[in-house]
């Protein structure tokens, strides 16, 4: 029985059970007050005269409000309303609304007594004359009701802009939104849990152990960093590298968002830094994360003629002054993470608040591999899944995106029933993530298929015989997301481009063109897409790389992300200069692939014809045509392997270099 007693929970207090005890009361007092139907006042000649046609019933005389009230027959409530306007005389007689209590001002008590006798007398009231005290519940309703209303409405407005920090209620408003993840949570996570990562992993190791033996430092005079900002590509990692650090150190963890802080109310953000940071010295040593940090600390006063005091810079201000205000042995370290960090202010990025920049980078192939591991550990999969062909197709892909490629590929093993994920799975997974889903339901005209097998069958062309033409896998004439057809690459994974790498870029972007002219004698809409990246590409060569023949060693990059405001860093004959570079690169490409189609026409013409056959070409299909390339990398040579041991060509690469997109 004690156990019984111990098990039985009592129920917790709610806000909303006074908001229902409010209102039960407001009801009941309306209710009581209309006890037997609605009331007419009447004067007092009329009241008499109402008594005198016979028919009243009783009378009530309230005393405290020297009022009379009397209560008439059906019969005579009917006569009484045949007095009425004729607008008001109808729904009475309807019984719509038929009024049987009257009432009136009496001047008292005791001279209303003699008039009750002289009615008596005269035979026209028999009835019951009855004295009352009145309680007037309808005054305090419409005199306190709205009052009350108010309050409610407040407090609720109040709870609902307050709600989660810290608490519930106004009075909680400007406490921290932080969530503390200390050693007794169950989703705890280590270095195990993050895959790839190698050089961050290193240098954020550090932290561990000052967390871990901070005497070790202290000792030798070291002073332990008080922040560190971790800065890369979304998905990368960085919230969760932050969290295998709380958990190795086995210390508490305080996660918040930068977004948190920032309120409507002037000042609720600078009380919840303080807030924050009361809590993280009480629980240190721990760490205090804050996500997305660039959404309350971006650089201050770079607005023009807009006021520098707003409620952000106020928040940041007093975050400021807190991360330099810690003791130097304080045993809390602050992580933030961004990817933004050209746009942050440069008080905060100074030595003593965020010591360190860690830069978590998108995977090399030997981090995606990893990746892979990690999330294919729940995973059913069989023995064709090739985990270094995954990672060599998957170049430029984030943490995230590889998960959610292992996540795609079970989805799509079990919509056609399988038994494990098979090789193929992951394949179609990544051309549905990076190009859409397919849709061979879209009417396309026989003269549309012809010009976009020709359009691809252009780029395709032109990038096999270029140098640094990235390795082709796959071109498709088959509607997929937004693009009509599709020639997919595996580009190299370089980490600077020469100036060759880019012109050949910008060639075979222009293939496509080219063959609708050449070919077709028109051209289309199709090339949108490689028009834009194109002209992209070569404002980039002439602005930022100082790659012009006409304007060399010249760049007009911004790192700082201000946007030099809003003027341009050059004049207008410069402004003229580089439009002219631009035109002149693009033309001179755009000539060179229209020499390459021209000496393989044949080649092109076959391709574009097998393309409108089978809707798909591969690799080894480009090469029985135009034989081997003469600068086949290492990346093209082992998907060839691979292709050679598979029942049919590889059908998977990441991002495409080229889509015939058709803007209507």
């Amino acid at each position: 029985m004690a156990n019984n007693n111990n098990q039985r929970k009592t129920p917790k207090f709610n806000i909303f059970w006074m908001y229902g005890l409010i209102v039960l009361f407001l009801l009941s007092a309306l209710w009581f007050n209309q006890e037997e139907g609605p009331v007419s006042k009447v004067p007092w000649t009329r009241f008499e005269s109402i008594i005198m046609k016979g028919g009243v019933k009783s009378i009530t005389v309230y005393s405290n409000k020297n009022t009379a009230e009397a209560l008439m027959t059906d019969s005579l409530a009917k006569v009484v309303a045949q007095d009425l306007p004729a607008e008001e005389a109808m729904p009475v007689l309807e019984k719509k609304m038929l009024i049987t209590r009257v009432a009136s001002q009496i001047p008292s008590a005791d001279k209303f007594e003699d008039n009750v006798k002289e009615w008596r007398e005269k035979g026209v009231f028999t009835g019951e004359v009855e004295y009352k005290q009145a309680s007037d519940y309808s005054m305090i309703f419409w005199t306190f009701g709205p009052i009350i209303a108010l309050v409610l409405l407040w407090f609720l407005m109040m709870k609902r802009m307050g709600g989660g920090a810290g608490g519930s209620g106004i009075f909680n408003v400007g406490k921290s939104k932080a969530r503390l993840f200390d050693k007794d949570n169950e989703s705890k996570v280590t270095f195990q849990d993050v895959a790839g990562l190698a050089e961050a992993k290193v240098e954020i190791a550090e932290i561990v152990d000052f967390l871990k033996n901070p005497k070790h430092y202290t000792e030798l005079g070291g002073k332990i960093p008080k922040g560190a900002l971790l800065v890369g590509p979304p998905g990368t990692g960085k919230t969760l590298l932050a969290k295998a650090v709380a958990g190795e150190a086995d210390v508490p963890f305080f996660s918040m968002s930068g977004s948190d802080f920032v309120e409507m109310f002037v000042g609720v953000g600078a009380s919840r830094v303080r807030d924050l940071f009361r809590q993280a010295k009480e629980k240190a040593p721990c760490i205090v994360f804050i996500d997305e940090i660039d959404a309350v600390g971006r650089a201050r006063g770079n607005k023009a003629n807009m006021g520098g005091n707003d409620e952000r810079e106020s928040t940041l201000n007093q975050l400021l002054t807190e991360m330099d205000g810690f003791g130097t042995n304080s045993g809390v370290i602050i992580l933030a993470a961004t990817n933004r960090a050209d746009i942050l202010d440069k008080a905060l990025l100074r030595a003593g608040r965020f010591d360190r920049q860690i830069y978590v980078e998108l995977p090399e192939l030997s981090d995606r591999k990893e990746i892979f591991q990690v999330h294919l550990r729940n995973v059913k999969t069989d023995g064709s899944v090739d985990l270094d062909l995954l990672s060599r197709q998957t170049p430029g892909f984030s943490g995230a995106d590889i998960a959610n490629v292992c996540n795609e590929a079970a989805l799509i093993a079990a919509r056609h029933k399988k038994q494990a994920v098979q090789r193929q799975d992951f394949m179609d997974a990544i051309d549905r993530i990076v190009g859409g889903l397919e849709k061979r339901s879209k009417v396309i005209t026989d003269e549309e298929r012809r010009s976009i097998a020709v359009h691809e069958a252009g780029h395709a062309t032109v990038s096999w015989h270029l140098r640094y033409g990235d390795p082709l896998i796959k071109v498709t004439i088959v509607p997929r997301g937004k693009a009509l057809g599709a020639a997919w690459y595996l580009p190299e994974e370089r980490q600077i481009e020469p100036k060759q790498a880019l012109l050949d870029k910008i060639c075979s972007l222009m293939a496509g063109r080219v063959a609708e002219d050449m070919f077709l004698g028109f051209v289309d809409t199709g090339a949108l897409n490689d028009l834009e990246r194109a002209t992209k590409i070569a404002y980039a060569m002439v602005t930022y790389y100082g790659m012009s023949d006409k304007l060399p060693n010249v760049s007009y990059y911004d790192t700082s992300g201000e946007a030099y405001g809003f003027t341009k860093p050059y004049s207008e004959e410069r402004a003229q200069e580089i439009d002219q570079e631009v035109q002149a690169i693009i033309d001179s490409e755009y000539k060179r692939a229209r020499e390459i189609l021209t000496m393989y026409e044949k080649g092109h013409h076959e391709l574009a014809d097998l393309l409108q056959q089978r809707e798909v070409i591969y690799t080894e299909d480009a090469e029985r045509i135009f034989g081997p390339r003469q600068w086949a990398s290492r990346t093209e040579a082992i998907l060839k392997d691979q292709a050679s041991t598979q029942d049919g060509a590889v059908t998977v690469t990441p991002p495409p270099f080229d889509d015939n997109n058709n803007q209507d």
